[in-house]
């Protein structure tokens, strides 16, 4: 039975990696349509960075950069589709996309949203705003994250739960800059993109343990679809 449950649980922890790289791959190839070299592309050098915290190796990455600058003579095509609408429970949320296959993701997306409610373009989105995000951790004793985001050009700050991260946000087009500017503010940067973050959140703690597990679970199957790549819920915490 342990091995039975060991074999099971490594088999899930390669399916979430495989995923993780998946969607990283789709990120960088995007970026790339900017130039492959991240010296001088922005977007490209937050993605190969995040890229790289999550150990994605470096042929997968190179493959990534390299197809989708166009240097592999493969065409690559993703359109870039936002979903709206509500998992249980009228929790708010914003389903970004990146998919060869339009039909085939508004198929899938109404499928899973029928355990919730998938809104029209513009019904949703107006209660979040778009921003950056920016995970990042102290790299020294002591950082002040509030000190950080001032210094750092950052427009808020959020602390994490318990493992120590701050959430730095700011407009969208300072994401770059702020991510640059962190580390001198004793700071390094986990992960940077741009995102939806909801105006008027949900408290969890409204919700019974039931409707919130409902919920979660709800957020686990958008997620795992392989065309999604950032789920974005108006839920506090």
């Amino acid at each position: 039975m342990g091995a039975q449950w060991k074999a099971k649980h490594k088999d899930l922890a390669a399916n979430a990696r495989g995923r993780v790289f998946g969607k990283l791959a789709k990120d960088i190839m995007i970026a790339a349509r900017g130039g492959a070299d991240p010296a001088s592309n922005a977007r490209l050098r937050l993605v190969v960075e995040q890229a790289r915290k999550v150990s994605m190796p470096k042929e997968t990455l190179d493959r990534a950069i390299k197809k989708g600058a166009g240097l592999t003579g493969e065409a690559v095509h993703f359109d870039h589709v936002i979903y709206e609408g509500f998992a249980p429970h009228l929790v708010p949320l914003m389903v970004e996309c990146l998919t060869d296959n339009v039909n085939r993701t508004a198929s899938e997306m109404r499928v899973l949203f029928r355990k919730g409610q998938l809104g029209s373009s513009g019904s949703v989105a107006w209660d979040f705003d778009h921003v950056g995000m920016i995970e990042a951790e102290p790299s020294t004793k002591d950082a002040d994250p509030e000190v950080a985001a001032i210094e750092a050009g950052a427009q808020d700050m959020e602390p994490g739960a318990e493992d120590g991260t701050t959430m730095f946000l700011t407009d969208p087009a300072d994401l770059d800059l702020v991510s640059r500017a962190l580390p001198a503010q004793g700071f390094s940067v986990l992960s940077a993109k741009l995102g939806y973050k909801a105006k008027n959140p949900v408290d969890p703690t409204t919700l019974s343990a039931e409707h919130l597990e409902e919920v979660e679970a709800f957020l686990a199957a958008i997620d795992a679809n392989d065309d999604v790549q950032n789920v974005f819920a108006g839920l506090a915490g």
